[in-house]
């Protein structure tokens, strides 16, 4: 994984890590100040010789005070300090319960004993901690053995007295309270990162990529509107979406097919703008001058003649089982050099109609006479008709819905293309957010200020002079209907309907 990928996670997991660190606090805050303060004091002993009088008996007998004190430190916590302190003080504890609140220590090649002792009250720790010196100072000397002239060669010196403490040094409200943010932060990066790990919805064109090994040749952006208007590359040219068709347009033309041009465009589960996503892909070639046939191969449920407005009830199956002539069914459409072909009536046995001689016959002169063919087919998963279909093209394009399709979906219908021997040329992501961290297009609005608006007109009256100076091509007649198809029998004929409701 990148950064970026890392900055994405940590985006769009923004609010679960924020209400880990803010539980994290107020866990620690609410134990912090739940807990009684707890105040420390401290008092220092000094331990010397007081025999000998030349340098090597002071140096043997310091070396014999040094030699000593882990012994006075262990002494500290025993009864025989802490039961005169408990009796001197009037405490209503145990030398072992007192032992418990204090410490001793000695620093090494020191002669220095510091007694710290813990309580509630801080004039009570201060009184303990003298109290504990004074008894150390005093018993210590009985303990050792006498000298020669019967004195104690140790003496016992307090040093420093303790003071009562001025703040508690327990519960350290501003270290639990950073320590209490840094755990919770730490929990929520890890909460997010499980989370995004257990996520197998595909939601960037990279994880499309992992799982099909093929290119991603366009994002279409998502528009909340797009039920309202879902041929938003003819109602609203200018808008983002409409820009990603275009973008996708100039992408497919990048595709090495072995010169062939026909696809079918299937998604692995139905509502993820497939059949959208296929006219408006025709109607951008159109407007850039291609020669665009567009087919319904949905006979399942099919949606093309319903998007654009045209007359359905007969089409490609009544074509393909000889019932009637491309020219009479086969439409022009939105003055482009846009024709479509619509599913026509839903047959018993859309698959064997799909992978029979005449829909290979049909598509192979498709290509001869367009620029491109679009096949928009049933979802992968449900039906076998889009993998029987793109057998027989130049191959197929899967549209992935972001945040929808699982990556289990998608490798199930990688797998299907692959059985059949169908090439996946490509995929395209849908319905891509135009907010948030899997965005692609937060710098859309500039092409629209910067002369966009001339650009977009003069691409589209250069497709109708193109398309005249090909009325005259040998393949389509001047009232634009496409030819009939003498491999199937069907004598030629013109037809004049129009497609008005398409325009």
């Amino acid at each position: 994984m990148e950064l970026s990928d890392y900055i994405r996670i940590v985006r769009k997991n923004w609010l679960l890590i924020v209400a880990f660190t803010a539980l994290g606090l107020v866990a620690v805050a609410g134990y912090t100040f739940t807990r009684t303060p707890v105040y420390e004091s401290s008092s220092t002993v000094f331990v010397s010789t007081q025999t000998g009088s030349t340098v090597a008996e002071i140096q043997q007998g310091s070396s014999f005070a040094q030699a000593r004190m882990n012994t006075y430190v262990g002494l500290v916590s025993t009864p025989a300090i802490l039961d005169p302190v408990i009796a001197e003080l009037g405490l209503a504890s145990s030398a072992d319960a007192l032992a418990g609140d204090l410490t001793a220590s000695a620093g090494q090649n020191s002669t220095l004993i510091t007694i710290t002792v813990s309580n509630p009250s801080a004039s009570q720790a201060a009184a303990v901690a003298n109290a504990v010196a004074a008894s150390l100072a005093e018993r210590v000397p009985q303990l050792e053995p006498e000298a020669g002239d019967g004195a104690s060669p140790i003496r016992l010196t307090q040093v420093r007295q303790a003071q009562p403490a001025m703040r508690p040094s327990s519960p350290n409200v501003p270290l639990n309270l950073s320590l209490g943010t840094a755990v919770g932060l730490v929990l929520g990066l890890a909460a997010a990162a499980l989370r995004n790990r257990l996520d197998t919805r595909i939601r960037t064109t990279r994880d499309a990529e992992q799982v099909t090994k093929a290119p991603g040749i366009g994002a279409i952006a998502f528009d909340a509107k797009a039920k309202d208007r879902p041929l938003i590359v003819h109602a609203d040219p200018l808008s983002p979406r409409a820009e990603s068709f275009r973008a996708l347009r100039t992408n497919l033309q990048f595709l090495d097919m072995g010169g062939r041009s026909s696809f079918v465009i299937t998604s692995s589960i139905p509502s993820e703008g497939k059949s959208t996503t296929t006219i408006n892909l025709a109607i951008a070639l159109a407007d850039a001058g291609k020669r665009v046939a567009l087919l319904d191969t949905d006979l399942r449920k099919p949606k093309v003649a319903e998007y654009l407005g045209i007359e359905g009830g007969v089409g490609l199956t009544d074509v393909l089982i000889g019932r009637a002539e491309v020219n009479d069914v086969m439409l022009p459409w939105g003055g482009r050099s846009l024709y479509v072909l619509p599913a026509g009536k839903i047959p018993p046995n859309p698959s064997e109609l799909l992978g029979s001689a005449r829909m290979g016959a049909l598509l192979t002169m498709f290509e001869k006479d367009f620029d491109v063919v679009l096949c928009d087919a049933p979802p992968l998963l449900p039906v076998t008709d889009a993998a029987i279909l793109a057998r027989v093209t130049s191959g197929a394009l899967m549209v992935v819905a972001a945040g929808r399709t699982t990556r289990h979906q998608l490798t199930l219908s990688t797998e299907a293309l692959g059985t059949v021997g169908a090439k996946l040329a490509g995929f395209v992501m849908s319905m891509v957010p135009t907010r948030g961290p899997d965005s692609y297009y937060s710098a859309y609005g500039y092409g629209y200020e910067y002369g966009y608006r001339d650009t977009a007109v003069t691409e589209t009256k250069s497709s109708r002079r193109a398309e005249k100076r090909r009325g005259g091509d040998k393949k389509w007649s001047a009232e634009g209907a496409p030819p009939s198809i003498e491999q199937f029998g069907i004598s030629p004929r013109r037809t004049t309907r129009e497609a008005t409701r398409g325009d």
